[in-house]
């Protein structure tokens, strides 16, 4: 069994998912899953906020009477004074810790504690140690991070800042001001008719020679693979990582969030974990080369040394 203190943590949902589906996709996560923190929040695009604003309030209320730490995840890339001062607001009214993806919105908390996420580039020790000195709670590190890099990092600043992995999902790779799912469909970003609405795990891009290769998802560009970590549990745990990151995925995210919560346990072997995740997924091909130091869509089935 492992020994050292780790838990679960929820990312926001990067997709646009349907009013009544994102509501009870969080009564869910509250009621049934073993997931100590969320992040919830808009990431992605600033024009998808309506669909689901006037029910945050009641997901936030229902997270917290099931024990859940809340966070509130901002815009990766904010590039219009209305989304500044839509970020402004969220940091005046925000009764938790705000989840900063974008330079921009540290600038903005001036001076007051937030968390670092996934797609703010913290590459080394360096960067971490700034980011702990001013006001930093917790640190997501980037998804495409090696374990060497990851192992670095955490060894400086575990005992300053609990760290965190990006340990299951689709991988965010890029953000754009411009809206590739909308043009893929016929559409201009500012009269895109919301058409990322209708893939609610992302629209699948293929090579010229009809391999699927990445995923967009509104300005979002993702991996078409699923990235797993599951494996490597008790080495990232032995190098200091204290949190591990689930992105959600239009999948059984409950049944995916016990399957983690067991192999922190140490109930559950990593052999095990992949196999049920496998069947959990369905279509989404795991991965996990990039904690190995190769192409991020391989899965290395090799131990960490």
């Amino acid at each position: 069994m492992l020994t050292k203190k780790a838990s679960l943590t929820l990312g926001p949902i990067y997709y646009l998912w349907k009013p009544e589906k994102w509501r009870d996709f969080y009564f869910r996560i509250a009621d049934e899953s073993p997931i100590d923190c969320v992040s919830i929040g808009e990431t992605i695009c600033s024009k998808r906020i309506h669909f689901n604003e006037k029910l945050v309030d009641e997901v936030i209320t229902r997270l917290q009477r099931a024990g859940k730490k809340i966070y509130y995840s901002t815009l990766a890339l904010v590039t219009l004074d209305r989304e500044r001062k839509l970020i402004q607001q969220i940091i005046k009214h925000a009764k938790s810790l705000i989840e900063a993806n974008d330079l921009s919105t540290i600038g903005l908390l001036d001076g007051q504690e937030y968390t670092i996420g996934p797609l703010i580039n913290v590459y080394n020790a360096a960067t971490a140690r700034f980011f702990a000195n001013r006001g930093a709670k917790s640190i997501c590190l980037p998804p495409e991070l090696p374990f060497s890099s990851i192992h670095a990092i955490a060894k400086e600043v575990r005992d300053r800042v609990p760290i965190e992995v990006f340990s299951f999902g689709r991988l965010p790779l890029a953000i754009s001001a411009r809206c590739a799912h909308a043009r893929a469909k016929g559409f201009v970003k500012d009269n895109c008719q919301f058409v990322c609405g209708e893939e609610p795990n992302g629209l699948a891009i293929r090579t010229l020679d009809g391999k699927d290769f990445l995923n967009l998802n509104g300005v979002q560009t993702l991996s078409y693979s699923c990235q797993v970590l599951s494996d490597a549990i008790e080495e990232l745990i032995a190098a200091g990582v204290s949190r591990f990151r689930l992105s959600p995925q239009d999948c059984d995210m409950v049944e995916v969030a016990k399957v983690f919560s067991a192999r922190i346990a140490g109930t559950l072997s990593g052999d095990e974990a992949t196999h049920r995740l496998k069947t959990i997924c369905k279509d989404m091909p795991l991965s996990n080369g990039f904690l190995h130091g190769v192409e991020g869509a391989r899965w290395v089935e090799r131990p960490l040394a």
